[in-house]
């Protein structure tokens, strides 16, 4: 078939000059009418697979087509991947101009604020020009560590009573921050358990910011108060607002209570903002989330635009029919309706089981069932409310010779022979990193617990211990000869300019500890040099491990690196970590009663709602095909049998639209 090329006229921009984008020719209604809203307060309503991305990335070209700054635009999302990559996509559709649009998490954005303006001093909390500048981030392990540290200052041992562990104290003080909540509130409302050592605990959070800020580090959740506390600064918000003239948020379901007010304090009286996210997928409160400051946008703003998109891309209509049905009838919620192009398709099913074993063998049949007829495992996910509801699953997928691969592995940076070795650098840029102090020193032959802690103790003097390598502080023997060894190739290795040579350095010298600790330090060796190849190509030491506490790969090593060859896997996922991933067909499991909406979730309305945006999310990652599945019989953990009943979600729904089934075994 010949094709003839056709000129067509160049939309003319409210500034008169000609589009070099066709933006009405691709875009739906909706998304144009978002794309183009250029001044005020906009709130876009984004549906799950409406081209939310698409949607904000053509606006941020538009924007600069019609003469914006570049870098009078901000766009703040939840993962550093998300806005490097619609800045990509929007440097594609236009020209390098894009490349300097302002972009980034809430806490890289924040850290960037403090690396430009410094943190005010104590004495004069108006005063930017008199500057400390904190050189450590903490990412949320080390700030544990640092609140075992201080915990165990406290000598809780002797209280004869169970006192929180770090985790759980870190936990309560973060929910505290980000939800602008009172610390006795959290801790009545949410770990009653520790109520009569609410005093004790706050002395310990006390301390531990304390502790923080006299030793240059910070955590998140200083980078969000101090982002917040910038915005009502006199002087530094005002040359924010000056700045980022256009805000743009996704995902602002996600966002928490903190999050929302720093939002607006950036925007100003002026209101400048547009965020986009979609109320029926707010599945984090955990995380502090809270969906009421998505609710409160068109309040807060006055002439609040409200955009909706609800033409969907991803799924046919038959799986659309179904999400509508599970989230109309939710109370508060903005009212939307997904819609597709693609009219036909298979019906879901929820398909009811005899027990748990039943349930795995179905899926399994199903699976190979697919892949025969042409469906590549890639495409297939299997997703779940908790993790432990695939255990019975895998073992039958491994009997079948289907690989799977389950989300949630570890965090790369979280593996231990890589925190030793970020525990080496920090140290070369910040020498009073107590953490990192004392995860190095506890590798030293000589040195305990016990003496780390009367080192670190000495350390507290002195304002640069590397370059004091003679003092043994306070230790003796072995240990004072590795200590002042240590500090002699930390100095050294400080001296090192070059991002990667420093590396290196710091690599060679820690690899006969790497060697002696682990059994398989081959393989550990080479997610070093893993380590050191993605080191070396920061053009400082600071900014890459401010990125490693900030924005850590979320994969193990083993998958960044490995090669898997032509092998496909199945995803196995909880539905938390599906979110924003789509599949040709999904296998929704355990869609029981007491199981999504979980046994806990009945206690209180808003965390049953939730649960109802759960099942919403989880169908809404299918294209083409979605199965429902639950066992007619629950073994508890009494060992009991249970009537399962399928979900109170489902109950109401068309069987127009969801067939029921059940399972019969046939003799072959």
């Amino acid at each position: 078939m010949s094709k003839k090329l056709v000129l067509k006229k160049a939309e003319l921009s409210s500034t008169g000059r000609a589009y070099l984008i066709p933006y009405d020719q691709l875009l739906n209604k909706a998304q144009l009418s978002a794309v183009m809203h250029t001044n005020g307060p906009a709130l876009v309503l984004a549906g799950a697979g409406t081209g939310k991305t698409r949607t904000l990335t053509y606006r941020v070209a538009r924007l600069v087509e019609d003469g914006t700054d570049p870098s009078s635009i901000l766009l703040l999302t939840f993962t550093r991947k998300a806005s490097t990559e619609m800045l990509r996509r929007a440097s594609v559709l236009l020209d390098g101009r894009c490349e300097r649009v302002g972009g980034g998490t809430f806490h890289s954005f924040a850290f960037s604020i403090l690396r430009r303006f410094g943190l005010p001093t104590a004495s004069d909390q108006q005063n930017v020009s008199d500057q400390r500048r904190p050189t450590t981030v903490l990412d949320q392990a080390d700030a544990q560590d640092v609140m075992n540290l201080v915990r165990g200052r406290f000598d809780v041992a002797k209280l004869k009573r169970r006192f929180p562990q770090k985790s759980t104290l870190h936990d309560m003080y973060s929910k505290s921050v980000n939800t602008g909540t009172l610390l006795n509130t959290v801790i009545a409302e949410q770990y009653s358990q520790f109520i009569d050592e609410t005093d004790k605990i706050s002395e310990v959070i006390r301390e531990y910011n304390s502790y923080k800020h006299s030793n240059g580090l910070f955590d998140y959740d200083d980078l969000l108060l101090y982002l917040f506390a910038m915005t009502k600064h006199e002087e530094v918000g005002q040359v924010l607002r000056n700045q980022f003239r256009y805000l743009m948020v996704d995902e602002y379901q996600d966002t928490n209570r903190l999050q929302h007010n720093i939002i607006m304090g950036l925007s100003g009286k002026s209101g400048n903002v547009m965020v986009v996210g979609d109320d029926a997928q707010s599945i984090y409160s955990f995380r502090g989330a809270d969906v009421r400051n998505i609710h409160s946008v068109p309040d807060a703003f006055e002439s609040c635009r409200v955009i909706r998109l609800e033409q969907n891309y991803r799924s046919s209509q038959p799986i659309l029919d179904v999400c509508n049905s599970i989230i109309r009838d939710a109370p508060n919620m903005f009212e939307k309706e997904l819609f597709s192009d693609k009219q036909d398709g298979e019906q879901p099913m929820l398909v009811s089981t005899t027990n748990e074993r039943q349930q795995s063998l179905f899926v399994m049949q199903q699976i190979l069932d697919l892949r025969e007829n042409g469906t590549p495992l890639s495409e297939i996910a299997v997703l779940f409310r908790s993790g432990y509801l695939s255990f019975d699953l895998e073992i039958e997928l491994g009997k079948a010779n289907i690989p799977f691969r389950k989300f949630g592995g570890m965090r790369f940076a979280e593996a231990a022979h890589v925190k030793d070795l970020i525990a080496l650098v920090r140290l070369t840029e910040n020498p009073r990193d107590v953490i990192s102090w004392y995860r190095v020193l506890l590798q030293l032959p000589g040195v305990g617990q016990k003496t780390a802690q009367i080192v670190l103790s000495a350390m507290q003097e002195a304002a640069d211990p590397i370059s004091t390598p003679e003092k043994s502080w306070g230790s003796t023997g072995k240990g004072a000869l590795g200590i002042a060894h240590l500090a002699t190739m930390l100095l050294k290795a400080r001296g090192i300019v070059d991002t990667r040579e420093r590396l290196v350095a710091l690599a060679d010298a820690y690899r006969p500890i790497l060697e002696k600790a682990y059994d398989d330090h081959p393989k550990r060796w080479r997610d070093i040099e893993t380590v050191v190849g993605i080191g070396g190509r920061y053009a400082s030491v600071d900014a890459f491990l401010a990125d490693i506490a900030l924005e850590p790969p979320t994969n193990s090593l083993d998958e960044i690196d490995g090669d898997d060859g032509e092998e496909e896997f199945i995803t196995l996922s909880t539905i938390h970590s599906a979110k924003g991933l789509e599949w040709h067909s999904v296998f929704l499991i355990w869609v029981n009663e007491g199981r999504l909406p979980s046994a806990r979730s009945i206690e209180s309305e808003e965390s049953l709602e939730e649960e109802r945006r759960l099942l919403y999310v989880a169908c809404t990652r299918a294209k083409e095909r979605l199965y429902l599945t639950y066992p007619c019989v629950m073994l508890e953990w009494q060992n009991s049998d249970v009537l399962g009943q399928p979900s109170r979600f489902l109950v109401d729904i068309s069987s127009d639209h969801i067939p029921k089934y059940y399972l019969s075994e046939e003799v072959q």
